[in-house]
């Protein structure tokens, strides 16, 4: 039939977004199920999908929307956000994003959809600007080692009480210092974080700490009010009893102020936010964080640094990997999902951009408007609470009824203005890089009165050339950004060559398929991510009045309530900025609620040996003795030993966290019996949302037995990973643990318990990015989400089927079915040629493609996991290419190859390699660089060659070398 005699609905069907998000069309989804041997989508989810875990019937999500139609809706709910001038301050401040980073960063896939560097030869790019950005954070800080990023400042925070616990010479100390000038969010996070680890935490005028005994102290510079004072006596008389010193610090008074370092701190962090990332009403955000060469092993996070490649050439990779959660798992530092590098990425090109002159034409700006507005409000009669300041004043009122906190806030309103009113009889300004003379005169009607009569000009003449507001003793007078790359891009024409010249180097989403099991890289749709650089969502304030926020509650609520169907549970906290995060956010309402039944001894956490290392790093986080549950051959978790140790901790057992379908990529048959068992012996079920692809409109967490889990928002719904960051991980949970959601010191949450610690630093986690799910879920609807999960488990198990006869495939469930993603194991093969997992993952980058998931959870293995939104084409090319590499195994095995001289050993090939005069390979060039067809047609090149990782962690450079040594 033509489309000119179809009907209107059927012509509405043929534009859908439904259709598009999905990879397959109906024919290659026909051709794949008959490959499978399954008559239809339904009878292979029969076939796969345990029958007493499905839904008995379809969710409850309304129709989907078409592109334009879902646009059109969250536009208007977008404007009932009123985007006022944000002065309140308090570690968020309005900035401007450079135009040729917005377009080519932040709007640019080959930049947002890229996955955590892992595969380190084939993220070049990025290693680079993350390496620029601790560089940055090294000169800024005045430190010699920086990690390249974390989440926000609060758990930055957070994660500097952790090391100085672990690095503290003060053994016999468990209290630790938090200065009362600290931002409050910051305080309450770091409390909430101490109370689980056991640790007394004391808050008190900053002068305090030098008579305590503590294990560490957290300082504020300048402080919250803006004062900006030295601190080196009181970190001196902190470090004289063995104590560790934190410093949280403004980055942009950094380029003008005396670094933390130089007055001895030994940790520096804070939020890179205001160079050049929107607020976005809270995040995301990257956190900075800075420290000792000495405490390099306990430093959280990720570490990128300089290695060298196969060729001796310099190569970057992430650095000292060993202290992590996928090796150490409950004795990891920190839990390394914890990042933020798009966002990190963003801050670094905006140093690169400006270099250190613009930074400091920026930073004097905002300093000399600051004194400038303090300069009329003193004149005209206001009492300031400092003296000294950065970009913050904080303002005495009272007095007659002209001058009153309420009447000033009232008029400020009335003008669009945000001030900080959460201090008794005070209010607070901070002005940022986009204030400008007209806001100066806003300033001056709000508090004076429209007449106030002060001109900025003359006020600007009267003060010295020399502002005391900072005092003498404090003014840098340390260089920052000396290296090359920082004085070389300050033209449009030239930033915009670098920023392609790193992007270049990467493989994203753009150029083909990442196929990671257990992290679901699917498509990021343009018509998602186009709503998050509105202003209307980027340029609130998080702790702006709600009523000045009611397109994002509104957005915040309708996203919930879909997610609450989706997962069955009954509320959510869209807190957690991370899905590392959710894990401890769901964690500490489990403990909280044993503690409300006076059970709060319960402290045992059961965890599957499969289970991914985000679990036990998480458990530790909360304090929890991790008790690990064996699996058995067939990669279920072992019910004999689960009931047996579920009974042997009855007493003291807190929950289980547990990964569904498995880990290892099967639906347990026994996932419920799981529950039950955890259930009876006293514990909660903390079923970890990484796979819940593969659960969408088919089953739910709730309705199998889940009391709480987090929703990894950068996979299922669409968030794109960033290159290891952003990522959301709200939690819901089952009403019993409602009560126990995090709340925040600033503003209040409903629904949630009044005193209830926070676990991010801004109400609602990274904000800014919800739009994306939000889009998603409405343009997918609930027939779109359950054939979005229908395709993802054809799709694992047609590449499955595809391999099977080349490589085995470790686990199958019900009907030798795989659900949304499939284990081939290569340990045979590894025994008989010599050929690692390792040199398959680099000769895939030879063939274009990043490699799957690597010796994880089962080592020797490769986990695969294709996701809906990859077309048949796609997945052929990529079976291909594993066949292919199975064959160049097949060389070594039989001799024709060595073990040391073939493709798979000396992969990826750069084209150095391929140019190179002397060729000694007993393989050709073409071999080499175009081992089947499809490659020459878009050939990805790896611009380094295999890195030497040991050398890299032997030799720890953490910082740009010159550029001479890339030469």
């Amino acid at each position: 039939m033509s489309d000119s005699v179809l009907s209107l609905s059927q012509l509405e069907q043929k534009q859908d977004f439904v259709r598009r998000h999905i990879g397959p069309g109906q024919a290659e989804i026909a051709a794949m199920l008959e490959t499978v041997g399954a008559d239809s989508l339904e009878a292979l989810i029969e076939q796969t999908v345990p029958a007493g875990i499905r839904l008995p019937e379809p969710l409850k999500l309304g129709e989907s929307q078409t592109e334009s139609e879902a646009l059109a809706k969250l536009k208007a709910i977008a404007s009932k956000n009123k985007v006022f001038r944000s002065n309140i301050g308090m570690g968020y401040h309005d900035t401007h994003t450079p135009n040729v980073i917005l377009r080519n960063v932040l709007e640019n896939p080959g930049w947002y959809t890229a996955y955590t560097p892992y595969q380190p030869e084939i993220a070049q790019g990025r290693l680079q600007s993350l390496l620029n950005f601790q560089q940055m954070t090294i000169d800024l800080t005045g430190l010699e080692l920086a990690s390249a990023s974390l989440l926000d400042e609060g758990t930055a925070a957070a994660e500097a009480m952790a090391l100085a616990k672990r690095v503290s010479k003060n053994k016999k100390s468990n209290l630790f210092f938090i200065a009362d000038d600290v931002h409050p969010q910051t305080i309450d996070l770091v409390k909430t974080r101490a109370d689980l680890f056991g640790f007394e935490v004391q808050t008190g005028p900053a002068d305090v700490v030098a008579e305590l005994d503590v294990f560490g102290a957290l300082l504020q510079y300048p402080g919250t009010t803006g004062e900006v004072r030295d601190i080196s006596d009181l970190i001196a008389a902190v470090q004289r009893k063995k104590g560790v010193v934190a410093v949280a610090a403004d980055i942009m008074s950094l380029v003008m102020l005396k670094s933390p370092g130089e007055m001895g701190a030994d940790v520096v962090l804070g939020s890179a936010q205001r160079f050049g990332v929107p607020m976005g009403y809270g995040g995301p955000h990257a956190a900075f964080f800075a420290t000792r060469d000495a405490y390099k092993r306990s430093l959280p996070g990720r570490i990128i640094g300089v290695s060298q490649d196969s060729r001796g050439e310099p190569a970057l990779r992430m650095a000292l990997q060993t202290r992590e959660q996928h090796i150490r798992r409950e004795k990891a530092n920190s839990n390394i999902c914890t990042a933020q590098v798009l966002l990190a990425n963003i801050a670094s090109f905006y140093a690169v951009y400006h270099g250190p002159e613009g930074l400091k034409t920026i930073a004097s700006r905002i300093h000399r408007l600051t004194d400038i507005l303090a300069a009329g409000l003193k004149q005209k009669g206001f009492e300031l609470l400092h003296n000294s300041w950065f970009d913050t004043i904080t303002v005495k009122v009272g007095g007659d009824a002209s001058s009153d906190k309420e009447t000033i806030v009232k008029r400020a309103l009335e003008n669009n203005i945000n001030l900080r009113t959460d201090l008794d009889d005070l209010l607070g300004i901070s002005l940022d890089e986009t204030t400008s003379r007209a806001d100066l005169n806003a300033l001056f009607s709000v508090f004076i009165g429209s007449d106030h009569g002060l001109d900025i000009d003359k006020l600007d003449n009267a003060l010295s050339d020399n502002s005391d507001s900072i005092p003498a003793e404090l003014i840098r007078t340390s260089d920052i950004l000396t290296h090359e790359v920082f004085n070389s891009h300050h033209s449009e024409t030239e930033m915009l060559r670098y920023i392609k010249s790193l992007e270049d180097k990467d493989l994203a989403l753009n150029h083909s398929m990442i196929s990671l099991g257990s992290c679901t890289m699917k498509l990021n749709a343009t018509a998602e991510m186009i709503p998050i650089t509105w202003p209307e969502f980027g340029k609130l304030h998080p702790f702006c009045p709600i009523d000045q926020a009611q397109g994002y509650q509104q957005m915040i609520t309708e996203l919930g309530d879909d997610l609450i169907e989706i997962t069955g549970y009954d509320n959510i906290s869209m807190q957690p900025n991370s899905g590392a995060q959710g894990e401890y956010a769901g964690l500490i309402a489990i403990q909280r609620y044993h503690e409300s039944r006076g059970e709060g001894h319960r402290n045992v956490c059961l965890i599957p040996s499969s289970a991914h290392g985000t679990n036990p790093a998480s458990a530790q986080m909360a304090s929890l003795k991790v008790v690990v549950v064996n699996c058995d051959k067939n990669g279920n978790v072992d019910m004999a030993d689960l009931k047996a140790k579920a009974e042997e901790m009855a007493d003291n057992l807190s929950c289980i966290m547990v990964t569904y379908p498995s880990t290892h990529g099967v639906y347990e048959e026994g996932i419920r019996e799981i529950c039950d068992i955890v259930h009876q012996h006293g514990g909660q079920v903390y079923m970890d949302g990484a796979n819940l692809n593969a659960q969408v409109a088919l089953t739910t967490p709730g309705f199998i037995g889940g009391d709480v889990s987090h929703l990894n928002l950068h996979k299922t719904f669409c968030i794109p990973h960033g290159g290891g960051g952003p990522g959301m991980g709200p939690i819901g949970v089952k009403s019993h643990l409602a009560p126990f959601l995090p709340n925040h010191p600033v503003v209040n949450i409903p629904g949630t318990g009044e005193n209830n610690g926070s676990v991010s630093a801004a109400p609602w986690g990274s904000a800014s990015i919800l739009p994306i799910s939000y889009m998603y879920i409405k343009m997918m609807g609930g027939e779109g989400l359950r054939k979005a999960t229908e395709v993802a488990i054809l799709n694992a198990n047609y590449v499955a089927r595809q391999l099977s006869g080349h490589y085995p495939v470790l686990y199958k469930g019900r009907n030798d079915r795989v659900a949304h993603e499939c284990i081939i194991d290569l340990r045979q093969l590894k025994e008989a040629s010599g050929v690692t997992e390792v040199d398959i993952a680099k000769r895939l980058n030879d063939y274009g493609f990043h490699a799957p998931t690597m010796s994880f959870p089962v080592a020797g293995t490769l986990m695969i996991e294709p996701t809906e939104s990859e077309a048949k084409v796609e997945l052929d090319r990529f079976c291909e290419a594993m066949i292919k590499i199975r064959e160049e195994i097949a060389k070594v095995e039989s001799g024709e190859w060595s073990e040391t001289d073939n493709p798979l050993h000396n992969a990826p090939h750069t084209l150095a390699d391929i140019c190179d005069d002397e060729w000694t390979h007993s393989y050709s060039r073409n071999i080499a660089a175009y081992p089947v067809g499809f490659v020459g047609k878009s050939k990805f090149w790896p611009t380094v060659n295999r890195i030497d990782d040991v050398y890299g962690d032997r030799n720890l450079i953490c910082s740009c070398p010159s550029v001479e040594s890339y030469r």
